[in-house]
């Protein structure tokens, strides 16, 4: 990454994460004195108060962020379930049509023996009286019987092949219905934790709300600095491959564009909906949600990581953003967020995963 490049992230970095608070490794943060309770009208919360509010808020959005994973993973298996299903579907109208020419065939060759006065082609030549045409009539014998054995051995396959075919079909559906339940199902949770977020957050004055504001990018820069104070920025210098660059540059220019939970853009993403497209976008398909991003991925140590790398949060797995250099990721938070630019270090880092691990970067 050039150094104009790095500088541009680095201030993007100071506006979005407070970099006075960064900067300053061991600063503590102390909630500040509360505001005085006004003489009319609801009291405001204490800082304490809003502290357990923010935990609160956080682990509903987590849960929503898991309830979501659920979905899409849902969604990935529906939709190749699907596909299974309109394929089998069309193998079976191909089969039904190839067994309806082979009973053609199989009844012309019935008809003709009729013809014949209904004796099979061993008794013909039998009664020959001509030995050359008992000869040739011998070798037409045998390929006849190869002949209908073959017909008769391809329409019994046809036959067996429907009946799979049949019973896969019918197997894929049922998993496909299954799976439309999954996917209902953590719909509803999704909507249940994202309902109650929303309404513990407008029960709030908006002072309230913007102080809560507040104690969140306190809360993610806290945890940035104690990553920051381990040194390991001194260690992480790798250099984004072009496929990297491309995957970095499609998730930059998201951002601010909305949260939505399941959404894949271009106008809203949830976290893996993001980091999917962004690599999809470099020429690199990748597993839809952060759970299968973090099981099929190359895992990379932290310190060798490089732009366009996934950063994995949480013991779960249930988030995931991009590394884009200068210690700092791009990714979509939460329901009433926007894709923005944080500290790679604002939340618990589960690990890193690579998208392209044979190429090299340059």
């Amino acid at each position: 990454m050039g150094t104009g490049k790095r500088g541009l992230i680095a201030t993007a970095v100071a506006v979005v994460c407070a970099v006075t608070v960064l900067a300053a490794p061991g600063t503590a943060f102390a909630n500040p004195t509360p505001s005085p309770t006004p003489s009319a009208g609801p009291a405001l919360a204490t800082g304490q108060d809003l502290e357990a509010v923010r935990k609160k808020l956080d682990k509903l959005y987590r849960a929503a962020g898991r309830a979501t994973d659920e979905y899409n993973a849902a969604e990935e298996k529906a939709d190749k379930q699907s596909a299974e299903v309109v394929e089998l579907a069309k193998k079976i109208v191909k089969g039904k049509e190839k067994l309806r020419k082979l009973k053609a065939r199989a009844g012309a060759a019935a008809a003709a023996q009729y013809r014949g006065g209904g004796l099979p082609p061993e008794a013909h030549l039998v009664l020959s009286d001509d030995p050359q045409d008992f000869l040739d009539g011998a070798g037409r014998v045998r390929e006849g019987h190869h002949a209908t054995k073959g017909l008769l051995g391809e329409l019994t396959r046809t036959q067996e092949d429907l009946e799979q075919y049949a019973k896969d079909a019918s197997a894929q559906w049922k998993k496909l219905e299954a799976g439309r339940k999954a996917k209902a199902a953590a719909q509803k949770k999704i909507e249940k934790q994202i309902a109650q977020a929303e309404k513990l957050e407008s029960a709030l004055q908006k002072e309230e709300q913007e102080r809560l504001a507040e104690l969140e990018k306190e809360a993610a820069n806290k945890a940035q600095t104690a990553w920051l104070d381990s040194g390991i920025l001194d260690e992480i210098d790798g250099k984004a491959s072009e496929q990297g660059k491309k995957a970095v540059q499609y998730a930059t220019a998201q951002i601010g564009k909305p949260y939505q939970w399941g959404a894949e853009g271009p106008k809203t993403y949830d976290c893996s909906g993001l980091t999917s497209q962004a690599w999809i976008s470099a020429g690199r398909g990748v597993p839809r949600t952060s759970q299968e991003q973090w099981k099929r991925l190359k895992h990379i140590a932290v310190q060798d990581m490089r732009p366009g790398d996934l950063i994995i949060y949480f013991g779960d797995a249930s988030h995931v953003a991009m590394y884009i250099g200068d210690g700092a990721m791009v990714h979509a938070p939460r329901p009433g967020r926007t894709v923005t630019i944080a500290g790679a270090g604002s939340m618990p880092i589960l690990g890193v995963v690579r998208p392209d691990p044979d190429t090299g970067a340059n």
